[in-house]
């Protein structure tokens, strides 16, 4: 096996260049895994248009493919095992920290060095964050393995109670996990904002009952309607940016005593209404990755709901480019007039 790989790394200048760069070396805890699905995700396109420097590691964090090497303390029955890959937090984390310990990796306090991310043909990470992906899963299904995660992670971090009346704010790939999550988990009615035609359908098809456009008061006077002058009990927040209008939104439908919580990346100061959000005594909950919450990884429920078929995301994935295709896959993810949803890289 040749010490050298193709990766895509950015340039700082707009465009994503596939190099040959070093194959990341294996510790005795670490797993070396053939990338076979790598999705673009929205949070590595508002890094992107943002970063005029160039990289010396490759970007992507929504990674499965096949585990092709072990370290020394690695179970070797795991050589050629079909994975998820959880790099941000499990694969990096210590495992001893008082987080770790709470199962709450994505914070550990000793989290290890960034070693590289899936944009590339292999991909290092401690074994102890991989997850063996459903017989029945596809690579389309297990690219979105992490997104799913971070969508039960918000369904879970908001103690959605079975019933309750649930707004997701956008449906880009986190929105739309977080609609299928909240369906799974019990909710009753369920309201959605999209911008874009293909994003409406898969609203739709994955369990709102109702979808609108994110301007003006459809939403509140959806929810209002609905809800008989109420509002949503749980409001999940899923765009971020760097606008502050969907968080006032959030704090405008959400009904008194209500929850609210926010899974976007915002990446400049917000403002918005705080005396309203406490005169109302919202809840307002912070929620970034995935965790293991009471005994269950949010991997492995992700992996378990949708090797069940109880949620099918498969429609999620719109386009599908070879590593040496990455730019064409950045520059459809980014104008979502194409019809895009979910992009993945993909190798055979």
């Amino acid at each position: 096996m040749t010490n050298r790989m193709k990766a895509a790394l950015w340039d700082g200048k707009g465009v994503l260049e596939v190099c040959d760069v070093d194959k990341p070396l294996i510790g005795p805890q670490d797993a070396l895994v053939k990338v076979k699905s790598a999705g673009i995700c929205g949070s590595d396109l508002l890094i992107y248009s943002d970063k005029n420097q160039p990289e010396t590691l490759p970007q992507g964090h929504e990674i499965a493919g096949e585990v092709v090497e072990v370290g020394l303390d690695v179970d070797k029955s795991l050589l050629g095992a079909r994975v998820a890959v959880e790099g941000i937090g499990h694969g990096k984390a210590c495992s001893h920290c008082y987080y770790c310990n709470a199962g709450q990796y994505f914070l550990c306090e000793n989290i290890g060095i960034e070693r590289g991310g899936g944009y590339a043909e292999y991909v290092v990470t401690k074994s102890q964050g991989l997850y063996q992906i459903a017989g029945s899963m596809n690579w389309d299904e297990a690219g979105l393995v992490e997104p799913y995660a971070v969508a039960l992670h918000a369904i879970r971090r908001g103690e959605l109670s079975g019933g309750e009346t649930v707004a997701v704010l956008g449906s880009g790939t986190i929105g739309l996990c977080t609609i299928a999550a909240a369906r799974a988990m019990g909710a009753g009615f369920i309201v959605a904002t999209a911008r874009y035609p293909q994003q409406v359908n898969m609203a739709r098809m994955l369990g709102a009952y109702l979808v609108v456009d994110p301007e003006g008061n459809e939403l509140s006077e959806a929810l209002l309607d609905y809800s008989k002058g109420v509002g949503s009990d749980l409001t999940i927040e899923t765009v971020g940016g760097r606008s502050d209008s969907v968080i006032t939104q959030a704090v405008d439908v959400t009904r008194k005593q209500g929850r609210i919580v926010t899974t976007g990346n915002f990446y400049t100061a917000i403002k918005f209404d705080w005396m309203k959000a406490i005169l109302k005594e919202l809840s307002l909950i912070w929620s970034a990755t995935y965790a293991t919450n009471n005994g269950r990884n949010e991997f492995q429920i992700a992996i378990e709901q949708m090797g069940r078929g109880l949620v099918n995301l498969k429609p999620l994935v719109t386009h599908r480019f070879p590593l040496s295709e990455i730019q064409k896959g950045l520059e459809i993810s980014f104008d979502k007039n194409g019809g895009a949803i979910k992009v993945q890289i993909q190798t055979n």
